[in-house]
């Protein structure tokens, strides 16, 4: 396979505006090249969890969906409900927190879509050609509802998989609940009993009749229970959790197939911010000091390359004084490892690009 393009600006912007430059970056790497003529467009971006502020700003949203609309497409942001009890569990919550964000009509111009729906069980099961792990990845609906994918990146460290970039939004982010709890976890839903109050919504949403109740308690019949999370959804209570955690090399490598199952059949193309490189996921409801200085603007039709490049960029920089990463043992030669010491990024790299989603190797080529 040919090196892929992998194209970069800095946020040097001394005689424009960083919007604009982000629009110049996407020109570069062949943005207008994509037929957008009256078709869907779906923009897969983190809208951060309240009390979190590393998350990108919507205006960078706004000039992507801006510029897609300018090219005759219908852009819409999204992202999928979170499988872990927070603001962003429900379509609600996730609406409120988004738009508490800025993710607005008002300031970005375009509606946002939870992919998922209101409980996160509304998924479609789609084939993941070549799965080692998933053979149908549990996608939200409305994501694979929209004919051209976009994603929008917020590069920054991860606790669980070394850095969340292009695969982690796309393939975490585009699953349901039920998707998510298949990538977090190789066993099935459990119940907190101290948790649950009888009310037996899970009983109705379960197809499998996997569910029981005992002394006005919820028990799922691990025989039966298919692991489809469903239940994990369903319950208001947050009185349902996923079973026994995933080893994070397996999860890199079904972050990497539901990434194929999102991409595959129809065009999409990437954009990666590396800016408050936080060390840890966006999910949180905080966030520390950066662990490098912010660096640039990436964007590519390449997954793999995109993340490569963007993690190549940030292992090139020095520490921040008094960030996790300058406290750190550096013992890995790897800034991500270093922060995270049980994790592997390269794996999820090394999976998609066997899966097909793209190639490590790379060329950078700078837009001023």
């Amino acid at each position: 396979m040919d090196k892929a393009k992998v194209y970069f600006t800095d946020f040097s912007a001394r005689k424009t505006n960083l919007t604009d430059k982000l629009k110049r970056l996407m020109k570069a790497a062949g943005f207008e090249s994509i037929d957008f003529s009256n078709k869907f467009a779906a923009v897969k971006i983190h809208f951060g969890e309240p009390g979190n502020l590393a998350y990108l700003r919507p205006n960078y949203a706004k000039a992507v969906c801006d510029y897609i609309g300018k090219l005759g497409g219908k852009p819409f942001l999204t992202d999928c409900n979170t499988l872990y009890p927070g603001k962003r569990k429900n379509a609600l919550e996730h609406l409120d927190s988004a738009y508490t964000n800025g993710y607005n009509p008002f300031c970005t111009g375009v509606h946002v879509i939870i992919g998922d729906g209101l409980k996160g069980t509304d998924d479609i099961s789609v084939p993941v050609a070549g799965g080692e792990h998933v053979s149908e990845a549990k996608i939200g609906r409305a994501v694979m509802d929209a004919d051209i994918f976009i994603s929008l990146n917020h590069f920054k460290g991860h606790e669980a998989t070394g850095f969340g970039g292009a695969l982690k939004n796309i393939g975490m982010g585009c699953g349901s609940r039920g998707g998510k709890m298949e990538m977090h976890s190789s066993g099935k839903p459990v119940v907190k009993a101290d948790e649950c109050i009888g009310c037996r919504l899970c009983l109705k949403g379960c197809a499998h009749n996997a569910i029981t109740f005992i002394k006005n308690k919820a028990n799922i019949n691990q025989d039966i229970c298919v692991g489809c999370g469903r239940c994990i959804g369903t319950c208001n209570n947050d009185a349902i959790v996923p079973g026994s955690g995933e080893r994070n090399d397996v999860l890199c490598k079904k972050i990497a197939e539901y990434s194929k199952a999102v991409l595959d059949g129809r065009p999409g193309f990437h954009i990666s911010l590396v800016l408050d490189v936080s060390p840890y996921c966006d999910c949180y409801n905080l966030n520390d000091l950066p662990i490098v200085p912010d660096i640039g603007m990436f964007a590519s039709f390449d997954p793999i390359a995109i993340d490569q490049a963007c993690a190549d960029a940030v292992n090139a920089e020095t520490p921040i004084r008094g960030s996790l990463l300058d406290e750190a043992e550096k013992t890995h030669h790897d800034h991500f490892t270093d922060v995270s010491p049980n994790t592997d990024w390269k794996v999820c790299l090394e999976h998609g690009e066997k899966l097909g989603l793209g190639t490590r190797e790379y060329e950078l080529i700078k837009i001023k």
